[in-house]
């Protein structure tokens, strides 16, 4: 075994190329920095669409998505997040009550990503959830591109079968792969620490 990088003479493919520049200088603006803004229903369905042509084995489709924007989002924040937590949390403090209280408001859209895995005689349920994770991924990436705000979330509330049953799931089957945020950049995000190739890549 070696960490030691190929010699390589091929042509470098890497420059100048638009996605891979987004690709490693994209950063998600979290959900609490963002403003609600504005999502456009030709960006949205853009976003969407993108968000389904990811890797499937098997073209199973074992993921569901739920958009939530307008009231339902206040309807949600106040019936099934401030609820469930309440009810864990019966002393909590002000300050953390109003946080429960606009979770899903902090984004005009939220995209609830459901990995609902479906019966297969070869192909494994683990497939199915790495699949519902690439559709989080490409649509915070679809999103950001377009230059929205967007973060991919899970919370507490996505493990939350009060909420899983509102979004349509079934408990004990389907799962909440993720919620994505997508609002308006108020500002740049700060850079953080990214991994060094020669701490997690090895060449054998």
């Amino acid at each position: 075994m070696s960490s030691t990088v190929p010699a390589d003479n091929t042509a470098d493919n890497s420059s100048n190329n638009p996605v891979v520049t987004f690709l490693t200088s994209r950063r998600s603006v979290t959900a609490k920095t963002m403003a609600p803004g504005q999502v456009s229903r030709a960006d949205l369905d853009a976003i969407l669409t993108a968000g389904l042509r990811v890797p499937d084995h098997g073209a199973l489709k074992p993921w569901k998505l739920v958009v939530l924007q307008g009231d339902v989002r206040k309807t949600l924040d106040e019936e099934v997040i401030l609820a469930e937590f309440m009810r864990e949390n019966p002393d909590a403090e002000d300050k953390f009550i109003e946080i429960e209280t606009n979770r899903l408001q902090r984004a005009h859209t939220v995209i609830a990503v459901l990995s609902s895995p479906v019966e297969h005689p070869k192909i494994v349920e683990w497939e199915m959830a790495l699949s519902a994770g690439a559709v989080c991924t490409t649509l915070l990436y679809a999103a950001q591109s377009m230059g929205y705000a967007a973060q991919w979330l899970t919370e507490w509330y996505a493990y939350n079968n009060a909420m899983l049953a509102r979004l349509g799931g079934v408990a004990g089957h389907d799962r909440i792969a993720g919620f994505i945020y997508i609002g308006e950049k108020v500002k740049d995000p700060m850079e953080r620490t990214r991994p060094d190739l020669d701490e997690v890549v090895t060449f054998l």
